[in-house]
């Protein structure tokens, strides 16, 4: 006897259709992964294949330093002074400021996720090293990643292939991004991060207060709940991150271009493009999830602290989290 479909499955479908199709048209390498966090659903278009990673390595960044004030060896409230030779970089804002400039543990992180600040990178490096990013990468399974240097050399007007800098896979930057939501909730998920459920709701708090949103936040509306980190250079433009609905999260993102063009035949900028094509990627998803077309508007933490609530500023509420 024929049984249609469930409705849910028809409607996933028709939106990887819609993606791929998107991604088509823009003449460059576009790598996605998809899960939806309600359903388990996933979809990708060549999720496994290595890219850059530019800023997006930045995650792995924050979780190796949380690792280490979990093991006791910094604190977040511990001072840190930048170094004057990070500060030949093209990205952030504390290159500007007078060298030497010092800053809690802590807001140097923030800086690093929230503006993409290189100079706190090369910071935040220097503080953990490459050696315990690559564990803590291969601890949870993130066999495309590796991790290359602290500040990239080329800058963002550069343009590095994935075996001369950071490189990693969007299904890979989705696997940590699992790990960090569930371990908010399960010590047990918490662990291979070397973190705990009491830092794993910092990390995602501190990737909501991203600052640069013209990539998946451009086409939400205001108040929107996104916890992300887009990554950049001269030909790659990429977006990490998840997307809730009200209390709960909706679904995880990640999209990477590679070797993109500098202008499209009809003249539109490359990047332009690039940017236009994740945030209505986005916005596909979104669509194709919210049941009540009903958006939360969420306040920013009081005095921008570490964590509003011990369950992380409601990305796990209740239990809710998603299985993997």
């Amino acid at each position: 006897m024929f049984r249609p479909a469930p409705r849910s499955t028809l409607r996933f479908d028709l939106l990887v259709t819609d993606l791929n199709q998107r991604c088509a048209d823009l003449p460059c390498h576009t790598g996605w992964y998809l899960k939806a966090l309600r359903t388990g659903a996933t979809a990708h278009r060549h999720g496994h294949v290595v890219a850059p990673s530019a800023s997006t390595r930045q995650i792995a960044m924050l979780m190796a330093a949380l690792q280490a004030v979990h093991a006791g060896q910094l604190a977040l409230e511990q001072p840190v002074t930048t170094q004057a030779t990070d500060q030949h970089n093209d990205a952030g804002c504390v290159q500007y400021l007078q060298p030497e400039f010092t800053l809690p543990v802590r807001d140097v992180r923030v800086m690093m996720l929230i503006v993409s600040d290189n100079t706190c990178t090369g910071t935040v490096v220097a503080m953990v090293g490459l050696d315990a990013m690559t564990a803590l990468s291969q601890a949870v399974g993130m066999q495309g990643t590796t991790h290359r240097d602290g500040i990239p050399p080329a800058g963002l007007a550069g343009y590095r292939p994935a075996p001369e800098t950071h490189a990693t896979t969007p299904a890979d930057v989705g696997r940590r991004l699992q790990r960090i939501l569930q371990g908010a909730q399960d010590a047990a998920v918490a662990a291979p991060l070397g973190s705990t459920p009491a830092l794993c709701p910092l990390a995602l708090d501190i990737l909501s207060w991203q600052r640069l949103r013209n990539r998946r936040p451009a086409r939400v509306p205001l108040g929107t709940k996104v916890a992300q980190k887009a990554g950049t250079t001269a030909r790659h433009y990429h977006d990490a991150g998840m997307i809730d609905q009200g209390d709960r999260p909706l679904f995880r993102l990640r999209a990477y271009t590679d070797e993109g063009p500098l202008d499209l035949p009809d003249g539109t900028p490359g990047h332009t493009a690039a940017h236009h094509l994740i945030a209505q990627m986005r916005r596909r998803c979104d669509d194709a999830w919210r049941v009540e077309g009903r958006h939360t508007v969420v306040a920013p933490p009081a005095g921008r602290g570490e964590s509003t609530s011990p369950l992380a500023y409601d990305w796990c509420v209740r239990g809710s989290c998603p299985r993997i």
